[in-house]
């Protein structure tokens, strides 16, 4: 019986993430910690577009466990005889303030600047608005998890995905950019 419930939860969940594929990512207008506005999906278009999207502190800790993965993956230039094999895609991580917590926007952009590593600032974004809209589009309930969108050269959801890190979530999103 254990066994059917968790399979009946692994199949909702599943099931979620694939209503969003093959949907327009919906228009957000979010911000740099220097202020300066990035409207999705229209200022990434052109080319493939990971976004990490996380809305509670629980949600945000598990989204800086993409951070140095992701960086080291499609951000980091390599040199060498691995010069060829770089990706050229947009990678944005972006923690939503939404409600009360909106207020919050600009002590989260200060501490970000304070310790987050220097490189990563231009790929993270701050979202302050409605929550509502995004969590019928992109199907996400569950708070305390981030949620990871591939987005192909026109702003279509290709791939979604959520929760803490792992190199089998890497390898998917790898093998998505890469058809």
């Amino acid at each position: 019986m254990r066994y059917a419930i968790l399979f009946v939860i692994v199949l909702s969940n599943l099931a979620a993430k694939a209503q969003a594929v093959g949907k327009m990512f919906p228009a957000m207008e979010a911000e740099t910690v220097e202020d300066k506005k990035v409207k999705l999906p229209d200022d990434v278009k052109g080319k493939y577009t990971l976004l990490g999207l996380a809305y509670s502190k629980k949600s945000e800790d598990e989204l800086n466990s993409w951070f140095q993965p992701v960086f080291e993956k499609f951000i980091q230039k390599t040199s060498g005889v691995l010069s060829g094999f770089s990706y050229d895609v947009n990678v944005y991580f972006v923690p939503m303030f939404t409600g009360v917590n909106a207020a919050a926007t600009g002590t989260a952009k200060r501490k970000a600047i304070k310790n987050i590593d220097p490189q990563l600032l231009p790929y993270i974004l701050f979202y302050k608005g409605e929550l509502k809209p995004y969590k019928e589009a992109l199907d996400f309930e569950k708070r305390d998890i981030p949620y990871f969108f591939v987005l192909d050269a026109t702003g279509k959801i290709v791939y979604a995905t959520s929760g803490k890190y792992s190199s089998d979530k890497m390898d998917k999103v790898e093998e998505v950019m890469e058809e």
